[in-house]
C-alpha cells in the first residue's frame, strides 16, 4: 500500500493529549501550562531510559504520513476477523490525526465525524454525560473501552485514545446485550516501542484552557518493554451557555512486556476526575401554556445563552478509575490465545436543575424539579478469545473465533431527603444564577441496588472459499442476570438468556473492492441499564422479555487511490419486532412486547488522502424510521425519537506547504423529534469550523482552530422537557512539541 508522506515533520500528529493546572490571563483567554506533575512525569519516563543528548541543528528531518493510513484504521477486536474492507457490516473509524486536527476534547466532538449520530439530553433515570443514538436507536449503554463494556454516566476525554470505532446496526454476537442501533468502542493508546514526547499546550476564548503530555519509552535493560503516560488537565467556561463550565483532569500510564514477541503483556491505568457545573439547558414551552401559546412544543423566544441554574447549588463531581491487564500468547504462525481483565469504579455525585414552567399561566421558570445523583458504578470483567486460522491464504482458509466473557457490574445509588423551602423561581427571559438556594439535600444512608452477572460464550468463523468469495457466521450466548434492591422495597431478580447469531456473504470482484450482504441480531433486556423498578412510565417492566432486534444490509466498500481512500455504500433496515408498548388511556395497563419499529436507509462515506496534499473524512446518513405497531394509537406511523433523516460531516485537511496545514469542516442535522409522540422538534442546523497549523520547526508548531464559525443557535441534545443548545463560537490556539 502506497504511504503518503510529508515533510512537515510530525505536523499531521499533533496530539490532544493534555496535564495540569492552568494560570488565567488577562481578558477571556486562559492558558495552559505544565506544572510540577508534567516534570515528575517527565522525570519519571526519562528515567526509564536516558538517551543522549541531540541537538536541535543536527537532528535530522523525520518523514512521516500525513493522515489517516488505511492499514491503521482498521477495528480493534479480533472478533472482526477480516480487514475493513472485507467486512460485511458499517464501521466508521475516526483516526488520532483527526481527533487532533478538529481540537476534539470530549467523545461528543469526536462522534461530530460520524454521521447517524445525534445526542441525547440526561433525564428521568438517566444521569448527565455521554448519549446518544446511533441509527436511530438510542445507545446510551453501548460504549466500550478497549472492546470491555464501560460503565457509568459520564463525558469522556479523548486524550488517551488512539482511535474510536463505531459499528453500525446490531451486533449483540459482538458486544453482548444491546447495540441497537450499534456501538462505539474507545481505543487507548500503550505502551510501544519508540521513545517520544509529545504535548499540546491550549488558550482560548471563553477562559478555555487546556494542557496535555504523552511520553513514550523503552525500559533499559529489559528487552521488548516500554512505559507511556498521558496525562491532560482541561478548564473552560462552555460558550454560548452562562454560567455552564467545565473542569477536569486526566492521568493514563501504561506498561508494556514482550513487545511483537510470542507473549506480550499490557497493563494499563486510566482515571479521570471533573468537577463541572452541570446544564440541563432550555424548556420547552408545554403545549398548555398560556402566555406562550405561539411557541407550544417548540423552544421559547429567548437567548440561547439563558442557564436556569443555581451558582450556590448546581454541581458535577465525576471520579472515574479503570485498570486493565492483557495478555497475549501466540501459538504458534496461526494461533493466538488473549485474556483481558477489567476491573473498574465510576462515583458521580451531582445536582442539577431541570427547567420547567411554574404554571400554564405564567413564564417563571421553577428551580424545584432539581436532579440528585449519587452513586458507585463498578464493573469486573474478564474476556478470553482463542483466534485459529486453518489454511492460511489458501481456498476454504477458516479464520475462527471462540471464547467466553464474565461480568460482575453494579451500581449503587444512595438516597437523599429533600428539606426546607423550595428555591425561588427566576424569569424565563432574564433567569438570576445568583438567587439563594433554600432546599436542602440530606443522605438517608440508605440506597438502591443493582448487580448483574453476564455469563457468554462465542464461536465464529469466517471463510475465504476463494479470491472472490467469503462467508463468515457466528453465534453468542448470553445469560444476563440481575439482583436489584429499591431503597426499601423487596428485592426483585430477573434472568435471561439469548442467543445473538450474525451471517454474513462477501463477493469480491477485484482485490480493491467487496460488495456484502450481511444479517445480525441483538437484544435489549429489560433490566439493561442495572435497574428494574416500576412505575407509571413502565409498569409491567420486571416479568418482560427482553425486546428483539434484527438488521439486513447491503453494501459495497472500495479502496481507491492506490489504497489510499476507503470509499462505502450501504443499504440497511433495523427492526425492532417485540417493542414494549402500553395503552397510555388505561390505568390498569401493563407493558407488553407487542410494539414494532423500524429504521431504514442509507449510507454513504469516503476517508483517507485523495491526493498527496488533501485528505478528507466525509459521510452522509438517510434514515427513514416509523413506529409500525404500538398500543398507543398517537404514535403509529410516527418516527422515531433523535432521528434525524438527514445527516451529513465533512472534515477536510490540505497541506498547503511544507509547514502549513488548513482543515475545514461542516455537519449537517436535520428536524428531528424528541419522543414518538412526534410533538416536539428540534430544527435542523449546519455548524461549521476550521483549522490551521503552522510548523515552526521540525518539533514545534502552533494549531488554531475556530469552531462554529457562523456562531449558529442550534438544539444540540434533545430531552422529554428540555434540550441542551450547542457549543457558541470558539477560537483555540495551541502550541504542540514533540521529540
Amino acid at each position: 500500500m502506497t504511504k503518503l508522506t510529508s515533510t512537515t515533520d510530525k505536523l499531521a500528529t499533533l496530539t490532544t493529549m493534555d496535564p495540569f493546572r492552568k494560570k488565567p490571563l488577562a481578558g477571556h483567554f486562559r492558558f495552559s501550562g505544565l506544572s510540577l506533575a508534567a516534570a515528575v512525569a517527565g522525570g519519571l519516563m526519562s528515567a526509564a531510559h536516558a538517551e543522549e543528548p541531540v541537538s536541535a541543528d543536527t537532528r535530522a528531518p523525520e518523514i512521516v504520513e500525513v493522515t489517516d493510513r488505511l492499514e491503521e484504521r482498521q477495528p480493534s477486536s479480533v472478533k472482526f476477523a477480516r480487514p475493513l474492507l472485507d467486512t460485511a457490516q458499517t464501521i466508521n473509524v475516526i483516526s488520532e490525526e483527526v481527533i487532533q486536527q478538529r481540537a476534539a476534547t470530549t467523545l461528543r466532538d469526536v462522534l461530530r465525524n460520524v454521521s447517524g449520530i445525534s445526542m441525547q439530553a440526561g433525564e428521568g433515570g438517566a444521569p448527565p454525560g455521554d448519549q446518544f443514538s446511533i441509527r436511530g436507536y438510542s445507545a446510551r449503554t453501548d460504549i466500550f473501552v478497549d472492546n470491555v463494556r464501560d460503565f457509568g454516566g459520564y463525558t469522556r476525554d479523548p486524550f488517551n485514545l488512539e482511535q474510536v470505532e463505531v459499528v453500525k446496526g446490531p451486533s449483540s454476537d459482538y458486544s453482548g446485550r444491546g447495540s441497537t442501533g450499534g456501538s462505539v468502542n474507545l481505543v487507548s493508546k500503550t505502551a510501544n516501542l519508540t521513545d517520544s514526547s509529545n504535548g499540546s499546550l491550549f488558550a482560548g476564548t471563553d477562559s478555555y484552557g487546556r494542557a496535555t503530555l504523552d511520553v513514550n519509552r523503552t525500559l533499559d535493560g529489559v528487552d521488548n518493554a516500554a512505559a507511556r503516560i498521558n496525562i491532560m488537565t482541561h478548564e473552560q467556561d462552555v460558550a454560548g451557555r452562562d454560567g455552564v463550565s467545565n473542569s477536569r483532569w486526566g492521568v493514563a500510564p501504561s506498561l508494556a512486556f514482550g513487545i511483537d514477541t510470542d507473549t506480550e503483556v499490557n497493563l494499563s491505568l486510566f482515571h479521570l476526575s471533573q468537577d463541572n457545573t452541570p446544564d440541563y439547558g432550555i424548556p420547552w414551552v408545554p403545549a398548555s401554556n398560556v402566555p406562550l401559546a405561539d411557541y407550544a412544543d417548540e423552544a421559547p423566544p429567548v437567548d440561547f445563552d439563558n442557564w436556569y441554574g443555581l451558582k450556590s447549588r448546581d454541581y458535577e463531581k465525576v471520579d472515574t478509575t479503570i485498570g486493565t491487564a492483557q495478555v497475549t500468547q501466540r501459538l504458534g504462525d496461526n494461533a493466538s490465545l488473549n485474556n483481558t481483565t477489567r476491573w473498574g469504579v465510576t462515583g458521580r455525585d451531582n445536582m442539577v436543575t431541570a427547567p420547567r414552567f411554574v404554571s400554564n399561566d405564567s413564564t417563571d421558570i421553577r428551580r424545584s424539579d432539581e436532579k440528585y445523583r449519587d452513586q458507585e458504578n463498578t464493573i469486573f470483567s474478564n474476556m478470553t478469545d482463542y483466534s485459529l486460522t486453518i489454511n492460511p491464504g489458501s481456498s476454504w482458509e477458516h479464520r475462527i473465533i471462540a471464547g467466553a466473557e464474565v461480568s460482575l457490574e453494579s451500581e449503587k445509588r444512595y438516597t437523599r431527603e429533600l428539606t426546607g423551602e423550595d428555591s425561588p423561581a427566576t424569569d424565563l427571559f432574564n433567569p438570576n444564577p445568583n438567587d439563594p438556594y433554600l432546599e436542602n439535600y440530606v443522605s438517608t444512608g440508605t440506597y438502591s441496588l443493582g448487580e448483574s452477572t453476564t455469563l457468554a460464550a462465542y464461536l465464529s468463523d469466517s471463510i475465504q472459499i476463494n479470491e472472490y468469495w467469503q462467508i463468515n457466521g457466528g453465534l453468542r450466548y448470553d445469560h444476563f442476570e440481575l439482583e436489584y434492591t429499591p431503597d426499601g422495597d423487596p428485592l426483585v431478580e430477573r434472568t435471561d438468556t439469548m442467543l445473538s447469531y450474525r451471517a454474513g456473504v462477501v463477493f469480491k470482484p477485484v482485490s480493491q473492492g467487496s460488495i456484502y450482504f450481511g444479517y445480525g441480531t441483538s437484544f435489549n433486556p429489560s433490566a439493561e441499564g442495572l435497574s428494574l423498578t416500576e412505575s407509571s412510565r413502565n409498569p409491567g417492566l420486571t416479568k418482560l422479555e427482553p425486546e428483539e432486534n434484527r438488521s439486513l444490509e447491503l453494501g459495497t466498500k472500495w479502496e481507491l487511490v492506490d489504497g489510499r481512500v476507503l470509499a462505502s455504500a450501504a443499504l440497511f433496515r433495523t427492526d425492532k419486532t417485540n417493542a414494549r408498548t402500553q395503552d397510555p388511556d388505561d390505568p390498569n395497563d401493563v407493558l407488553v412486547l407487542d410494539g414494532e419499529q423500524r429504521v431504514q436507509g442509507l449510507e454513504l462515506g469516503i476517508s483517507g488522502a485523495i491526493t498527496d496534499s488533501l485528505s478528507v473524512n466525509t459521510g452522509y446518513v438517510y434514515l427513514d424510521s416509523e413506529v409500525l405497531e404500538s398500543k398507543n394509537a398517537d404514535e403509529l406511523g410516527n418516527e422515531l425519537s433523535n432521528s434525524p433523516q438527514h445527516t451529513f460531516n465533512l472534515w477536510a485537511n490540505y497541506q498547503a506547504s511544507e509547514r502549513l496545514q488548513l482543515g475545514l469542516g461542516t455537519q449537517f442535522v436535520d428536524d428531528r423529534y424528541n419522543s414518538t409522540t412526534n410533538t416536539r422538534v428540534a430544527p435542523d442546523y449546519w455548524i461549521f469550523e476550521a483549522s490551521g497549523v503552522y510548523a515552526f520547526s521540525n518539533n514545534i508548531s502552533a494549531q488554531l482552530n475556530l469552531q462554529n464559525l457562523t456562531n449558529e443557535e442550534y438544539i444540540d441534545f434533545v430531552g422529554g422537557g428540555h434540550f441542551i443548545p450547542g457549543l457558541g463560537r470558539t477560537a483555540l490556539l495551541s502550541l504542540n512539541f514533540n521529540y
